[in-house]
């Protein structure tokens, strides 16, 4: 059976060059450029970590994004002045992940500054978006030298994956919604549901988004 790992963080930007910048100066952590994703009114930059990685995420359309499961949280999290959107867990039984929660499984792509096709199927993208703490399951197409985790960098500080998630939410919910076989460290707060914070491990020791 399929175990489930953090595979990303969401991360809402105003603007991607300027959150690549205090990415790099603040935390030592570089980034590759990214693309636009298609339908939904947003472009990202990536933050490889190895095994995982911090998606840097801007609206570059309004109104698309405005009508867009995934567009809509980046939209109202810019406006809020808040960050963690959301955060994704990888696994290879999306369809036996989506029979056992009655999700719709949707296909997704962008094309990568090289001109290759980066390609990965979600379920659960409206209700743990809506929710604001449950994490989107993802199913990535392709080799693993093409997830963007594995993207070549210069970081001034090595990184060693995402450690932790924290997030405000009934603890036996969250776990429902995972299921058995989970490789995720989850620390529980109080408070309105959402994904309050989460680190990055890197050989200076942990840094915390929030």
């Amino acid at each position: 059976m399929s175990t489930l790992r953090i595979d990303h963080l969401i991360y809402a930007v105003d603007d991607l060059e300027a959150a690549s910048a205090r990415f790099a100066e603040e935390f030592g952590l570089a980034s590759v450029a990214g693309g636009r994703h298609a339908g939904w009114g947003t472009a990202n930059r990536i933050v490889p970590l190895g095994s995982g990685y911090v998606e840097l995420v801007a609206v570059v359309d309004s109104d698309e994004a405005a009508s867009s499961d995934f567009g809509r949280p980046v939209l109202e999290a810019v406006a809020r002045r808040e960050r963690l959107v959301g955060w994704v867990v990888a696994t290879d039984d999306l369809e036996g992940i989506a029979r056992r929660l009655d999700l719709d499984v949707a296909g997704g792509s962008r094309t990568k500054p090289d001109g290759t096709t980066l390609s990965w199927q979600l379920a659960g993208v409206a209700p743990a978006l809506e929710a604001g703490a449950l994490p989107i399951f993802i199913e990535w197409g392709g080799p693993p030298e093409l997830h963007p985790g594995a993207a070549k960098v210069d970081h001034r500080v090595p990184p060693g994956g995402i450690a932790w998630v924290e997030v405000a939410y009934d603890e036996e919910a969250l776990r429902t919604w995972l299921g058995d076989h989970v490789d995720v460290q989850l620390l529980f707060v109080d408070g309105p549901a959402r994904l309050s914070a989460a680190a990055i491990s890197t050989e200076a020791g942990e840094i915390v988004l929030r």
